[in-house]
């Protein structure tokens, strides 16, 4: 299920990166007009994502989708259909490359978001996995859409909706008290969660003694994870990790205590080959 769509000017400004003045080759060979089809299949065992949008350049363009689409979110194994485009063969041309690539990439990052889950959950099943901001700079929607379609959640879509306090901006608050600040806050910011990044457990049990709500503690080891988790047993606190979280640790931290992982790691994954055959029609 795709939890939402990309917008038609996101879509419209790929194909134009790809084809800004129309297809030169289609053009010299004269075979624009040519009647044709594109079938997109999965070449590995992945995580559906942005089939919608495929297709959905696709109307943009003029062409036909045939047959169903497979749903982002949906796991599939090597071979499936993706999707069926029917049209002229300019128009398939100029939807094939941004389309395969959008479906490769996206789908990376949502099959390595439910790996990553599937080994943080045996260490603790009612783990979640709370995805950084850390993307390539212009693919927030598209990485966005991804993790959600994966079964993680957003750690935080900016700086304007969330309330995280790191020691960049500790260092501003002139010897206010932790309590005091955390107060002001929750007076001030009422329906917002007060999340407080630390380095250690010293830091970690003062912020659940002044009232915060989210402990982030920061590449610190499973072991002070556990410790952290252990005080804040039967408090009103989350305790999250981050820094260094991966599929190889994801586990260990899991079943340390942590309530909440976070993590950017996903974002380098390698896509998921999608393979193309474009035929006449």
């Amino acid at each position: 299920m795709s939890p939402f769509t990309l917008p038609d000017s996101v879509l419209e400004q790929l194909m134009q990166d790809d084809s800004p003045f129309g297809d030169a080759t289609s053009w010299g060979l004269g075979i624009g007009e040519e009647p044709g089809r594109i079938i997109f299949r999965a070449k590995h065992a992945q995580t559906v994502c942005c089939t919608e949008e495929a297709a959905r350049m696709a109307v943009m363009r003029g062409l036909s989708v045939d047959g169903s689409i497979e749903a982002s979110g949906t796991t599939v194994e090597p071979g499936r259909v993706l999707l069926c485009l029917t049209g002229r063969a300019v128009d398939l041309q100029s939807v094939w490359k941004p389309a395969q690539t959008l479906m490769e990439y996206s789908a990376g990052i949502a099959s390595a978001t439910l790996d990553l889950i599937a080994a943080a959950r045996r260490g603790n099943p009612d783990i979640v996995i709370a995805c950084s901001r850390k993307h390539m700079p212009g693919a927030k929607a598209i990485c966005l859409k991804a993790i959600l379609v994966g079964g993680a959640v957003p750690h935080r879509l900016g700086l304007s909706e969330s309330l995280v306090i790191l020691a960049q901006h500790r260092t501003f608050l002139r010897g206010e008290t932790l309590d005091k600040t955390i107060d002001r806050l929750h007076r001030d910011w009422p329906e917002r969660r007060v999340v407080i990044e630390v380095k250690g457990e010293a830091d970690a049990i003062a912020c659940i003694n002044a009232g915060a709500d989210v402990i982030q503690l920061d590449r610190c080891s499973p072991q002070v994870i556990e410790k952290v988790a252990r005080y804040a047993d039967g408090r009103p606190v989350k305790i999250a990790a981050i820094g260094g979280i991966g599929i190889s640790n994801a586990e260990t931290y899991a079943r340390a205590g942590a309530h909440i992982l976070i993590t950017s790691s996903q974002y380098s994954a390698k896509p998921k080959d999608v393979s193309v055959i474009l035929e006449p029609n």
